[in-house]
């Protein structure tokens, strides 16, 4: 999982990234204290991952591992840049294969380098058989030790991923819980009860993706919207509002999302710039469905002539793909730039949610954790911030939940950051709002 922590710490896994001749990085893919003692746990998380390196925590205190600079599978494997290593919290010592058509063996319950370092598993637990050989060398007095921790980790270039990230993340479940707390525990003002955020994007850009993830992380469980899909002119065709609720069937949070018509390439497809405008003002009734033909106007039926504070929109997020945000169409962009003007000129606070970051980046695909190391998604955050005339500060990536029924810690912390963000931009503008008497009035009526 992408919110285990690896038992090496970080100044072992420096040790360990200085034994290779050009600059890595570390992804944890298997940690048996989590994944299980076995090798079909092992190999079900590790295998075709990439070049690894495989770390042994003894009972004895050593820690000890090999490199092969190919995938894993359950075969015998020659690799000329093999090594096995010894490491500890001042340095790490490697030893390089010396017969390399012999470096790496996977078969039944035995994950061997050579002889000087077998890893086998019997009745859930793990042990090592170290002997001298001439595979490796005569290095490592002859020994059998039970195994506290076994890792795995994939082997990546930093030409992907940089050596440290350019904003710091606390990924920990105490941070999400901070988190999601701040969401639960939100209060606008004295005026307005709930917020409400508006997502603007072009088709398949993730807008409901995004609201059914929310709505996954506040329940634990991937959360599942059956209008959610790719279907080519978009699955919203109304304006929908989503309260946020703290857990499935409690209270709401002050929070609630509205999804609308996706936009087009011109003012015939896709939600018109007027609708759009029309939604911000809080004149569009819930389950309006938009047509570029019949534009919103005092007769539209449930059209609110004097909308309150509450019905208004108080943030917009404009949700780009990163898989395509550098291919958009001219006219797209022109489109994106107009909204983004007449929102500015209307002091709407508004932000860029950058979806799909995982699908741009190999390392950030395996471990969210990576999404502020990674150079392309960095790349793709500075040309969606370009595109709309905002500083990156403005761009917050996120992963949607797109597959599988589990959540996971750290794609939970990229969403609820992206809400927090949100949030505390309409706390801001809040703060600098005068509110108008007849607004305080309407307000106290509500409470």
């Amino acid at each position: 999982m992408s919110s285990l922590i690896s038992r090496l710490g970080l100044e072992r896994e420096r040790n360990v990234q200085k034994l290779f001749p050009e600059p890595v990085s570390l992804c944890l893919l298997y940690k048996a204290s989590h994944h299980g003692f076995t090798m079909y746990a092992l190999r079900e998380k590790s295998e075709n991952q990439g070049r690894f390196v495989l770390t042994v925590y003894l009972e004895t205190g050593a820690v000890r591992g090999g490199y092969i600079s190919k995938h894993l599978a359950r075969q015998a494997c020659a690799d000329p840049k093999a090594f096995v290593f010894s490491v500890d919290e001042k340095s790490a010592t490697s030893f390089p294969v010396q017969d390399h058509s012999k470096a790496f063996l996977f078969e039944g319950q035995k994950v061997a380098f050579g002889d000087c370092l077998q890893l086998l598993s019997e009745n859930k637990k793990m042990y090592v058989v170290s002997k001298p050989d001439d595979i490796y060398g005569d290095f490592w007095a002859e020994e059998t030790a039970d195994c506290l921790e076994v890792e795995v980790h994939r082997v990546q270039d930093v030409g992907d991923v940089l050596l440290n990230p350019w904003m710091e993340v606390a990924w920990t479940e105490n941070h999400k819980e901070e988190l999601r707390q701040n969401l639960v525990s939100f209060k606008p003002s004295e005026v307005l009860s709930k917020a409400r955020v508006l997502l603007l994007g072009p088709v398949g850009s993730g807008k409901s993706s995004f609201i059914n993830s929310i709505r996954s992380v506040m329940y634990r469980h991937v959360f599942l919207m059956p209008y959610v899909g790719t279907m080519q002119d978009g699955f919203t065709k109304k304006l929908k509002s989503y309260e946020i609720r703290a857990q499935k069937g409690g209270p709401p949070t002050p929070l609630t999302l509205c999804d609308v018509l996706a936009l087009g390439e011109s003012e015939e497809t896709g939600l018109t710039l007027h609708d759009t405008l029309e939604v911000i003002k809080g004149h569009v009734p819930e389950g309006h469905k938009f047509q570029s033909n019949a534009p919103i106007n005092p007769a539209t039926a449930g059209y609110q002539l004097a909308p309150a504070l509450k019905d208004r929109i108080h943030c917009v997020a404009f949700v780009l793909d990163a898989t395509e945000v550098h291919l958009y169409s001219k006219s797209l962009q022109d489109k994106l730039k107009e909204l983004r003007w007449e929102i500015s000129d209307m002091d709407i606070p508004h932000v860029i949610l950058l979806t799909k970051v995982d699908q741009v980046c190999k390392a950030v695909e395996a471990d969210v954790q990576y999404v502020y190391r990674s150079r392309i998604v960095k790349e793709r955050m500075h040309k969606a911030a370009e595109l709309m005339g905002l500083p990156v500060s403005f761009v917050l990536p996120v992963k949607n939940y797109s597959s599988g029924r589990s959540v996971d810690c750290n794609t939970d912390i990229l969403l609820l950051s992206a809400l927090n963000c949100m949030l505390c931009s309409i706390d801001d503008w809040l703060e600098d709002y005068t509110p108008s008497p007849q607004e305080i009035e309407q307000q106290r009526q509500t409470f």
